[in-house]
């Protein structure tokens, strides 16, 4: 009984931890759970498109390795376009290229045609870039503004170690530690957030640019192959276009 007494009495006058994150929260108030609440929002928002974006965008990348180069050794656009997967990007483009194929012999000037073939393979271009290019604006935002939250948390921080400092009459340390330890929590965290926004925009911008690059070129090969009635055709690398040999016939005895 007298020991557990003197562990209670120890316990009880043991110093307790006043500068912790939760306790810096609860000396905040309301501004600093406003504006972790905002931090985790706007970190949240960020992961969730780095990682949809980036299935988003290995998806049509592995469309394109798997799908393109057999689409080619297709007879035709028509009987290729049955072998690129549905709702593919690629598929965007050949079927708006065979819309616009089918329309131009409604126009009357070939120059005329041949525009409204390039301007709609143009356009089918330009909505998969938007597309992909999804979310990424919120990313960019996220990169630019999550420091200056931080920031605001740090200038309410200080402003309230200078309250105390005025209330006691003195600089000591335990009336501005808590004050300042919270300021510097919200700037750690407004760059926790920005850095990882950052770095997923710009990995994520050069993905698209390739894609993009990918989406141009074929594209032109589409375009180049209607105009010359399936004439024209980008070369395939060896292994794409090489077929399995046929077994050799064995020697009749």
């Amino acid at each position: 009984m007298l020991i557990q007494t003197l562990a209670a009495a120890a316990t009880s006058a043991a110093p307790q931890n006043k500068f912790g994150f939760v306790e810096a929260l609860q000396a905040g108030g309301f501004i600093s759970y406003a504006t972790v609440s905002i931090l985790g929002i706007m970190s949240f928002g960020s992961f969730f498109i780095l990682f949809t974006k980036w299935f988003e965008q290995t998806k049509v990348i592995g469309q394109y390795r798997s799908g393109v180069p057999t689409f080619w050794r297709a007879g035709s656009l028509k009987e290729g376009v049955a072998k690129l997967e549905k709702n593919s990007a690629w598929r965007q483009i050949v079927d708006d290229g065979i819309l616009a194929e089918d329309q131009t012999t409604k126009l009357v000037d070939q120059t005329e045609a041949h525009d409204w073939l390039h301007g709609s393979l143009a356009r089918s271009e330009a909505t998969i870039n938007a597309k992909l290019a999804g979310g990424l604006p919120f990313l960019a935002t996220v990169g630019a503004t999550s420091p200056f939250i931080g920031l605001f948390g740090t200038v309410v921080g200080i402003y309230r170690a200078l309250i105390a400092i005025g209330l006691a009459g003195s600089a000591s340390i335990d009336k501005v530690a808590g004050p300042v330890g919270e300021a510097l929590i919200m700037t750690a965290l407004g760059l926790l957030v920005a850095v990882p926004a950052v770095l997923a925009y710009n990995y994520l911008q050069a993905r698209n640019k390739r894609i993009a690059e990918l989406l141009t070129s074929f594209s032109t090969d589409v375009l180049a192959n209607i105009a010359s009635h399936g004439a024209v055709k980008p070369a395939l690398p060896a292994a794409a276009a090489a077929k399995p040999a046929a077994p050799a016939a064995a020697p009749k005895k």
